[in-house]
């Protein structure tokens, strides 16, 4: 902390400003008052500096200290994240409850990783070898299902003088390098990042691998690529926060990183109490081994949305630059959307569309784009993964919001959620006709390698005949179904099964809140196998509603309830039952 140096002039809310600020600079930290309440400088005209303020300033006047650390918004990254729970600015809630009680206290300073537990290092590398920046030189067990990677920071290199197996605290040093110069370098297990820098790498790739969330109808009809992104607009209640959850859960990716971005209280409790219940169901051990919570609420300051969603990004850089494949679940966008036009509006800034900042697009563009599939910094070759699942809560549901329209225009994925699917029970509540992704020539050769061409084949069969139903259903309202021809009556009857016993997914069954890939081929080839059934049996002048109301239907209803090891296994026979039971329809209309 350097010496005082400003004099607060203006409070409005989250904004301050404070004269006497000559020799500061854009994003640098303050502390505004004796209270030490964090701040970042977003505004520096002459001497006088606009600052947004992460904490309450009720009570603040003019006249007040400001004090300069000299540093942007940074984290602290390194062993410890894991499990963890934080507010906006990285400072670890539990510990804070500990110290504090169950309020935060305005200026309360903790480090974000613990100052006083030892980790165990094991070097990777030896004395006299040669290193470059984003090599890894050592492991820390950091949980039981993840290891934490020690890496050389960005833009440092050179010749391992000591390093040595042991326990440290994260600030200790546990290397020391020679650089080309002759100086030397030490390195802790703790690197510290300033929130708005995307942290470096060699070379972002094509993302042609899906992450695999266990939803069917996101990973058959709508998937997402590992480092891909994906937006999630609903209205109340259409179940944004469930998907989130799912996604959290099961998705195919090593590290989780959750961030509560102003979201309602009770949302965040929620989270907060089933997260260290549930369970990995990769290793049976605590989800939470492998997340990283940032939990910021409505009630909290406006202005610590940004950082909590800055926050969020820079860890999930620091994992994938491990290696790993990180999933980041942003809860909600609109919130913080919503934070930028409070500021805005404080800083008498000429407003654009509805209130929100001009800049809205050009925010939501940058915090996406630091995505992605990518090789990462280092001479192993090493890729990571960061993929990006944003929630936005447009008021009603309204996707003609500016946000949603600002995020449709960077993101490649886009799940709709709407509220007449949700009302129905059909859940989960996303439409298979607004929704698209734009990954499908990226992930289709993957699809055809792992589940051949068939799948491909028949999932865009099953997406032509939703739309044709959505076209008949015009034509029902009117007239009635059974009105219609029977090779359309049988096209709703099937696409009816594909809504409800393929897409349609239970989130708190067991077996059916998780669908692995292999178990969605062969359900949906099960739902569209008995359409050539029902073919035989109209071409054979079976009475239609005979078909319809086939007692056997109800095993392909109940399929999907079946556990994925036995899939293989009992499908086939669901297949010969229904067989079987056509075959006595046949022989029945021959017999008369």
């Amino acid at each position: 902390m350097s010496e005082k140096i400003g004099r607060t002039v203006k409070v409005a809310g989250p904004l301050v400003v404070a004269e006497n600020m000559t020799g500061t600079r854009m994003y640098d930290v303050v502390h505004v008052s004796d209270k030490k309440l964090v701040g970042e400088i977003i505004v520096l005209r002459g001497d006088t500096a606009s600052i947004q303020v992460y904490e309450e300033t009720g009570g603040l006047g003019v006249g007040e200290p400001v004090y300069l650390t000299g540093a942007p918004l940074s984290v602290e990254l390194g062993p410890g994240l894991l499990t963890a729970i934080f507010d906006g600015t990285q400072r670890p809630l539990d510990k804070i409850m500990q110290q504090e009680g169950d309020f935060i206290t305005r200026g309360v300073q903790i480090p974000a990783l613990p100052r006083d537990v030892k980790w165990h290092f094991i070097p990777t590398v030896k004395t006299g070898d040669k290193v470059q920046e984003g090599d890894i030189i050592g492991t820390v067990q950091e949980t039981e299902i993840i290891v934490h990677k020690i890496m050389v920071p960005p833009g440092i290199s050179g010749v391992v003088e000591h390093i040595e197996e042991g326990d440290f605290t994260v600030e200790e040093t546990v290397c020391i390098l020679r650089d080309d110069a002759g100086q030397e370098k030490k390195i802790s297990m703790m690197q510290k990042w300033p929130v708005r820098t995307p942290r470096p790498y060699r070379k972002k790739l094509k993302p042609e691998i899906p992450l695999i969330s266990g939803q069917r109808i996101l990973d058959t009809f709508i998937p997402v690529a590992k480092g891909g992104t994906a937006c999630v607009p609903g209205p109340f209640g259409s179940g944004k926060t469930v998907i989130q959850h799912q996604l959290a859960r099961w998705a195919d990716a090593e590290i989780i990183v959750y961030v509560g971005c102003g979201e309602r209280g009770n949302e965040m409790t929620d989270v907060l109490t089933e997260f260290p219940e549930l369970k990995d169901p990769k290793t049976g051990k605590p989800l939470l081994q492998r997340t990283v919570m940032i939990a910021n609420t409505s009630n909290m300051p406006v202005a610590a949305r940004e950082a909590s969603v800055y926050t969020g990004i820079t860890i999930g850089e620091y994992f994938r630059d491990m290696g790993y494949s990180v999933a980041l679940m942003a809860d909600s966008t609109s919130r913080w959307a919503e934070a930028m036009r409070e500021i805005s509006g404080r800083l008498e800034e000429m407003p654009g569309e509805e209130g929100y900042p001009a800049y809205l697009g050009r925010r939501i563009a940058e915090f996406y784009e630091r995505s992605g599939y990518v090789k990462t910094l280092g001479s192993d070759d090493r890729e990571g993964a960061l993929s990006v699942i944003g929630a936005v809560s447009p008021p009603g549901g309204d996707l003609s919001d500016p946000v949603v329209q600002a995020t449709l225009r960077v993101v490649r994925v886009f799940w709709s959620l709407e509220a007449e699917l949700a009302y129905q029970r059909h859940f989960p509540a996303i439409s298979w006709l607004r929704s698209y992704t734009l990954y499908k020539e990226n992930l289709d050769p993957w699809f055809a390698k792992n589940l051949g061409e068939e799948f491909i084949k028949q999932r865009n069969y099953a997406m032509a005949q939703l739309q044709k139903e959505a076209e008949l259903q015009e034509i029902v309202r009117l007239v009635g179904a059974e009105s219609l021809p029977i090779q359309d009556r049988l096209t709703l009857e099937i696409t009816r099964s594909i809504r409800e016993d393929f897409i349609q997914q239970d989130a708190f069954d067991d077996v059916d809140t998780y669908c692995s890939i292999e178990k969605q081929k062969l359900l949906l080839d099960l739902v569209l196998w008995f359409e050539g059934e029902a073919k035989r049996a109209v071409d054979a002048g079976v009475p239609f509603n005979k078909i319809v109301y086939l007692p056997e239907r109800e095993l392909i209803a109940r399929a999907k309830f079946i556990h994925n090891d036995k899939v293989a296994e009992e499908y086939p026979k669901i297949k010969q039952r229904i067989k079987e039971a056509v075959d006595r329809l046949i022989a029945e209309v021959e017999v008369e």
